[in-house]
């Protein structure tokens, strides 16, 4: 199978362009203006993000007097928004001078020539000693240099609908401990419970990362250690057992009709489609998702308050597949704000930056948005941990949490996977011929350092 991640790239990159919700262009250069790029929800109305940033650019302008903040927001699908900056960043008639970017994009950006290090900002900056070092981490390139400031990190796991699980005859208290019990849980669900959806497993391309993340990851890395990156080789896997075993969970889920319609499913609207209406309007059961989906239910800034959710919805640790330790599976991941190789106002970019992630600001977006805290003072504010229901279940998965390969080539990687689930997903192909596609691909993206595992 040969590539089309360029391909893909490139038209998206063409069509955000051309519909992409924005306010501004980034055009010119204004030395008292500082210019921020980053993403809006989907759905409309959503508004956490839009309404914090906006917060902030007001308290900025406030503290610096003649200075104003240009905001930049994108409405898109987290892949279409990727095109979208890089697009942007590509040229300093288009580049904001801070952009929210997604720290998996990092070394690819920077390989791009489109972000620049902060090292000498962050050197004087006392507060990045409040941040923990696997934030920081997240942060850093494969060179070394820091290339953002994180503002939070995630956890994921399992949000379970305990009203259904009653009419299942099912425990509130349930903490499955192998990918079976899960699947059989499933099974009771659709025999009990009719016309609920049982399951919810992002996959395909159409929820991009999410997908790959939130789906296939979080099940690879519960087969066995080093089953995507070999950190030790330095080269991807192939050949995997833990990859296939992956791809056949999904296509158990899908074949059984465990999960959405497959067009559902497939859709770029799947991550809305379950927070907007699926979980709240009770029609599914168990999703398989992340630690922030609270802030799509807050009376403030949510995009379908459901004051109930707190009581309605209770959490469970992913398991791994046959229950090794550590018994359950997390990834982490987050998002920095980082400056534009090409940005005009470097200085006044760092300075907003600072004000974005001072420990008021920084707490605040932790409560408003569901954010897993990053700042040891902020994670150790009563404020915080009192926040929002499910925040120390999902903090206490931080320990756990593994992370992807902090690569230039992951995002092709990634691109790949999606490809594999998709065809799975749709009956286009059984899951080891979906595997050995993506391992013939795979030795193309990665100029042929793959290392073969069982």
């Amino acid at each position: 199978m040969r590539s089309t991640a360029p391909l893909v790239l490139l038209t998206a990159a063409v069509l955000a362009a051309g519909t992409l919700t924005a306010c501004g262009s980034g055009s010119g250069s204004d030395r008292n203006t500082v210019k921020v790029a980053f993403i809006k929800d989907t759905n409309s109305k959503v508004t956490v993000r839009d309404d914090h940033v906006g917060i902030v650019a007001k308290q900025f302008e406030k503290a610096n007097p003649g200075k104003k903040v240009k905001l930049i927001p994108i409405q898109a699908s987290e892949n279409d928004y990727y095109a979208k900056i890089q697009q942007m960043m590509r040229s300093p008639k288009t580049a904001p001078d801070v952009v929210y970017e997604d720290t998996f994009l990092i070394n690819s950006d920077i390989e791009a020539g489109l972000l620049r290090p902060l090292d000498g900002y962050i050197g004087k900056w006392d507060d990045w000693q409040q941040f923990e070092p696997t934030a920081k981490r997240a942060a850093k390139a494969a060179d070394g240099k820091t290339y953002g400031v994180p503002d939070g990190t995630d956890t994921r796991g399992l949000w379970f609908n305990k009203k259904i699980f009653k009419k299942a005859g099912l425990p509130a208290s349930w903490q499955p401990r192998t990918w079976d019990e899960v699947l059989d849980t499933a099974r009771k669900i659709k025999k009990k419970v009719p016309g609920v959806i049982p399951l919810n497993v992002f996959t395909g391309k159409g929820a991009g990362e999410a997908a790959v993340m939130q789906g296939f990851e979080m099940l690879l890395y519960g087969t066995g250690k080093d089953q995507l990156y070999d950190p030790g080789s330095k080269k991807w896997v192939i050949g995997s057992k833990g990859f296939r075993d992956s791809l056949e969970f999904l296509d158990t889920v899908y074949k059984e009709k465990l999960g959405p319609d497959v067009s559902d499913a497939l859709s770029p609207n799947i991550q809305t489609n379950v927070a907007a209406e699926l979980l709240p309007e009770g029609k599914l059961a168990i999703d398989l998702d992340g630690s922030w989906l609270g802030q799509q239910w807050q009376k403030t800034g949510g995009g379908n308050p459901w004051p109930a959710w707190s009581t309605t919805l209770g959490q469970a640790p992913f398991p791994t597949r046959d229950g090794a330790a550590p018994g359950k599976v997390s990834l982490a991941g987050g998002w920095t704000w980082s400056v534009p190789q090409r940005a005009q106002q470097p200085d006044l970019a760092w300075k907003l930056i600072e004000t974005f992630q001072s420990k008021r600001n920084a707490l605040n977006w932790c409560v408003r948005g569901a954010q897993i805290a990053v700042r040891k003072d902020v994670a150790a504010d009563p404020r915080y941990r009192e926040s929002v229901p499910g925040i120390g279940f999902f903090t206490g998965l931080v320990k756990i949490s593994q992370y992807r390969p902090a690569l230039p080539a992951y995002p092709k990687v990634a691109s790949a996977i999606g490809e594999a689930m998709e065809a799975v997903t749709a009956g286009d192909a059984p899951p080891d011929k979906a595997a050995k596609d993506y391992d013939e691909q795979l030795r193309s993206l990665v100029d042929g350092r793959v290392v073969r595992k069982p």
